[in-house]
């Protein structure tokens, strides 16, 4: 099918788009969203399937970017939605909810001694960071190659840096991401690759005293999905006790998706601070950090600022409330059926590339995963990811999309709660015919 013959299945979103960019800038509310074959305009959804302004249905993996762990319009997040639509939407002072919905993650959660809520995941990290900044009285923040803690200045470093900008392995450079962006943010801020405990001993040893905090993926899900080496994680946690820092783990996505107690319970490491937001709510703005007591406690009386309006909205936490609750139900079955499903798609991608003589790597944790068109079996940090076929990417994902199924630009897929054996069926069975139009 040819570009134009492509574009014909979307008249109604192109011509959407053109009435949004009149008034919304680029006529569209996240540039990410600005992708091939036009930003799609979606009017129905539900469990794991989407419908678009023209009609066309899809299988879901984008899942909202993240946030949709129970599919859309899950019945329960619906009650909680009608119920708090009918109760003040908004009070600026305390309710109920908040510390009922701190107390569940209290419950699950190894590291939440005390909880802070945000309204977004990016302002989640700004407050983590600046506890973790007051409690060790440094200013230094480790972070690492590929990994994405928002979009904010002091963070938005080395995300997606180009080969010739990174420096080498052993001596990463830091490489800011936007115009606009002070180049000031880089003071603060080391970088290192993924899965390298060597670099990081090694900058310890240069600057380890002025290290506030190590901040990571603990999958890297941003990225490429890549998993930590074994004995990565724990090295890491060595390392930040041996040198009085905090070691914060950005669980906004393998937060309550990875398993209920996320990546820190399933790896048994505990951060200092953690941060939670996408499937905490089930699709509400929310976000949280969570860690020491004594840490999180700096705000009251330690002399640490923060704020927000929005922080412990009513209708969000109700949202979250009823989220956990769904996914507690039966010992956790709905995640523990989401990674097993997901474990299942990318096998069977895996086995569908293989079969067609195109070299597919397919790595993550079930409930969130990638897809990379690659030579190499494995990939241990971001600069591998480099070396993907891109342009073969892209077509899969065109391909796979006029097939009905909906993936995020960057090869990645959420499997939730509602995808069953009949999406997985169909997913397979549309890759297969997706794999049989690229070239070997």
């Amino acid at each position: 099918m040819s570009d134009a013959e492509a574009l014909d299945r979307w008249p109604t979103s192109r011509a959407l788009l053109e009435r949004a960019r009149r008034s919304l800038a680029g006529g569209v509310s996240s540039p990410f969203r600005a992708q091939f074959p036009v930003p799609l305009f979606f009017r129905q959804a539900s469990g794991a399937r989407l419908t678009d302004s023209d009609g066309n249905r899809y299988i879901d993996y984008t899942l909202a970017w993240g946030p949709l762990i129970l599919g859309h319009r899950h019945p329960a997040l619906v009650e909680a939605l009608r119920r708090a639509a009918e109760q003040p939407h908004i009070y600026g002072a305390e309710h109920e909810l908040e510390y009922l919905v701190a107390e569940k993650i209290q419950q699950l959660v190894p590291c939440a001694e005390r909880v802070a809520f945000t309204s977004s995941g990016s302002e989640a990290v700004q407050l983590a960071l600046r506890l973790a900044r007051a409690a060790t009285g440094r200013n230094l923040i480790l972070k690492f190659e590929g990994h994405y803690h928002g979009w904010m200045d002091s963070v938005l470093i080395s995300h997606h840096p180009r080969a010739e900008q990174m420096g080498t392995p052993q001596r990463p450079r830091a490489v800011p991401e936007s115009r606009g962006q002070v180049p000031n943010a880089l003071d603060n801020v080391l970088v290192a690759p993924w899965n390298r405990l060597d670099v990081v001993e090694e900058l310890f040893q240069e600057q380890g005293r002025q290290i506030a905090a190590i901040i990571l993926e603990p999958v890297l899900c941003n990225s490429g999905c890549l998993m930590p080496a074994p004995g990565y994680l724990e090295g890491l946690r060595r390392i930040a006790d041996r040198w009085g820092a905090l070691l914060i783990f950005d669980e906004i996505i393998t937060g309550f998706r990875m398993r209920l107690d996320g990546a820190q319970g399933y790896y048994g490491v505990l951060p200092d601070l953690a941060t939670f937001g996408k499937a905490l709510a089930g699709g509400a703005p929310l976000s949280a950090v969570a860690g020491h007591r004594s840490i999180l406690e700096l705000m009251f009386g330690g002399g640490v600022a923060f704020g927000g309006t929005f922080n412990g909205n009513p209708i969000s936490l109700a949202c979250a409330l009823a989220t956990l609750t769904e996914l507690e139900r039966d010992r956790g079955t709905a995640l523990t059926h989401a990674n097993q499903l997901g474990r299942r798609l990318m096998e069977g991608l895996s086995q569908a590339a293989t079969r067609r003589g195109i070299p597919l790597t397919v790595c993550g944790f079930g409930a969130a995963c990638a897809l990379h068109f690659t030579d190499r079996s494995e990939l241990r940090d971001y600069r591998d990811t480099l070396e993907d076929d891109r342009a073969r990417l892209a077509a899969f994902l065109r391909y796979l999309l006029e097939e009905g199924v909906y993936l995020l630009p960057d090869g990645r897929l959420y499997v939730s709660a509602a995808h069953g054996e009949e999406e997985l069926s169909e997913t397979l069975a549309a890759a297969e015919r997706a794999l049989a139009r690229l070239k070997p």
